[in-house]
């Protein structure tokens, strides 16, 4: 029994209705271009806590995995994914991964995204644990430019409805079946009901639980945290892949130093001014992320030092102002010159490689709800995601469940939704320095729940959560803050859990206190769903 299954009391029958065929919640690569995916004869809406074009997806830097080179094939995808995730990779769903990206890739070119290319063919780079070059890209704005062109797309279409500004609160269910959306409108105020049959939950990750990370503000993990109130399976959520090279500066320790950098040559230097990923690794500073981000945090702590380097500078200044214009501009800005300069770096969150578990076509074990993108977990990355396969992961599984969900509208047809809910929860008004919280919560998940973890700080770390958990559960909630706030208590006490369960290191989930990786007890999947304690 779960006696706050909804953070807000509402009635079914007293608030403002609307159905549509599709609902989609989220607005970035996996989002929009599951929307696109669906026959213009059917009803869609987009939902977006912000503005369509704010996301995480729009700040993916580096390119898009695929196998089109004569010297590269799906089967070598497969396998850098595979040895990359160290062990608990789903094989059936890298394999629908790999060798349906190529037909992905030229559905959105059709759709007028721009890659760069040479000659004739989509110029192709290497980044981190790839054995060939199957990285395509558009400068160092890839995200921006697949999503640019999709959103562009997807405002012309007229079966598609975009709500902006409005936050999903929480799912509707009966009975383990999803009946829709619960939403606060942001600019009045006013809490409306959005009915469907098929809700796609795309909503990305949750990196706000970190003090330093790559991830936009909005990241605040609330599809995941609808989903497990609603009874949904969560999977491998101890696993948070740290990006080796973070802008490390007074004023910016968020914007990322794509991979395709190291990719291009680049080197990793400590502060004394020396190579060090050799003495780390055999691939150097094309190592797995998670191997580079352990060994820069190890070389800060030997140094004593907040940051390495990066060198890109012994390269010409024509090439990279032609290959990374963002990366060049945006570091002048803080007066590094890449071209001369080399670049302050460390390590912050980047992605989450747990979160709902779907099947290769997005189904959850809730009925008419699904998932994909970040806050998906299909068992592609394992215990660590290649480089470059996030935003095909998007694009390939937000195809898949655009051809169910086509399936069943074809066969079933379209369906009123029937329900008629009243909940009400004994919910107190208290004050808070919510923002004092959040801060503390990011410095706690930082320092504990980082990098490097073990049992002391991962129990401290329990303790907080877990008393902040008491201190909101069952508190009014009004604001965007208040439900944020919820959403980020919520996962990082999951978080933490998984990571004090798995008594092993794999992957990006590394213990001191267990430093190797024990597979005949640990080559399996943490899941985590709702119970009575929660």
């Amino acid at each position: 029994m779960n006696d706050f299954r909804y953070l807000i009391n509402f009635d079914s029958n007293q608030i403002e209705t609307e159905y549509h065929d599709v609902i989609i919640i989220g607005s970035g690569i996996a989002g929009v271009y599951t929307a696109l995916e669906i026959p213009e004869e059917y009803d869609v809406a987009i939902v977006t806590k912000e503005t369509i074009d704010i996301s995480n997806s729009v700040l993916a830097q580096g390119g898009i995995a695929v196998s089109l080179d004569k010297e590269d094939s799906p089967e070598l995808h497969f396998k850098d994914t595979i040895v990359a995730g160290v062990g608990l990779c789903d094989e059936e769903s890298v394999w629908v991964l790999v060798k349906e990206a190529a037909s992905n890739i030229e559905c959105i070119c059709k759709y007028g995204v721009n890659f760069d290319k040479k000659g004739e063919d989509l110029a192709l780079t290497r980044e981190g644990a790839h054995s060939k070059n199957r990285i395509i890209h558009a400068g160092d704005t890839t995200g921006k430019e697949v999503c640019d062109k999709l959103i562009a797309e997807v405002r012309t279409r007229r079966n598609v409805v975009i709500k902006e500004r409005a936050f999903a609160i929480d799912l509707v269910t009966e009975n383990n079946e999803c009946k829709g959306i619960l939403v606060f409108d942001e600019d009045t105020g006013a809490l409306k009901l959005f009915l469907s049959h098929f809700v796609v939950c795309a909503t990305g990750g949750f990196g706000q639980i970190y003090k330093n990370t790559t991830n936009p503000e909005v990241a605040t993990g609330d599809g995941i945290a609808i989903a497990y109130r609603a009874g949904a399976e969560l999977m491998d959520m101890e696993f948070i892949q740290f990006h080796p090279t973070v802008l490390y500066h007074p004023e910016n320790k968020s914007f990322l130093i794509s991979e395709a950098v190291r990719g291009e040559g680049a080197l990793l230097l400590n502060n004394k001014g020396q190579r060090f990923m050799p003495g780390y690794h055999e691939l150097c500073e094309l190592a797995p992320r998670d191997i580079v981000s352990r060994a820069i945090f190890e070389e800060m702590r030997k140094t004593n030092s907040t940051n390495v380097y990066l060198d890109i500078s012994f390269k010409d200044k024509e090439y990279l102002e032609s290959r990374f214009p963002n990366i060049l501009r945006t570091c002048l800005s803080y007066g590094i010159d890449i071209t001369k300069d080399t670049i302050p770096v460390s390590p912050a969150e980047h992605y989450c490689m747990g979160g709902i578990r779907t099947d290769v076509f997005g189904r959850t074990n809730i009925k008419g709800f699904y998932s994909c993108g970040e806050a998906a977990c299909t068992g592609i990355h394992g215990a660590n995601r290649l480089a470059s396969n996030s935003l095909l992961e998007g694009l390939v599984f937000g195809h898949k469940i655009s051809d169910l969900v086509k399936e069943k509208l074809k066969a079933k047809g379209r369906r009123a939704v029937n329900i008629s809910i009243s909940y009400s929860s004994d919910r107190k008004k208290i004050q808070l320095d919510k923002k004092e919280i959040k801060n503390n919560i990011q410095e706690i998940m930082t320092k504990y729940v980082g990098i490097i973890r073990d049992e002391q700080g991962l129990l401290h770390a329990s303790n907080v959560m877990n008393g902040y958990y008491d201190m909101i559960k069952n508190m009014e909630y009004s604001a965007i803050e208040d439900f944020e706030l919820h959403n980020i208590v919520l996962l990082s006490k999951l978080v933490i859990e998984s990571a004090l369960e798995r008594r092993e290191s794999r992957g990006a989930h590394f213990r001191s206190d267990y430093s190797k990786t024990d597979n005949e007890n640990w080559q399996k999947n943490i899941i985590k769903k709702i119970n009575s304690n929660i």
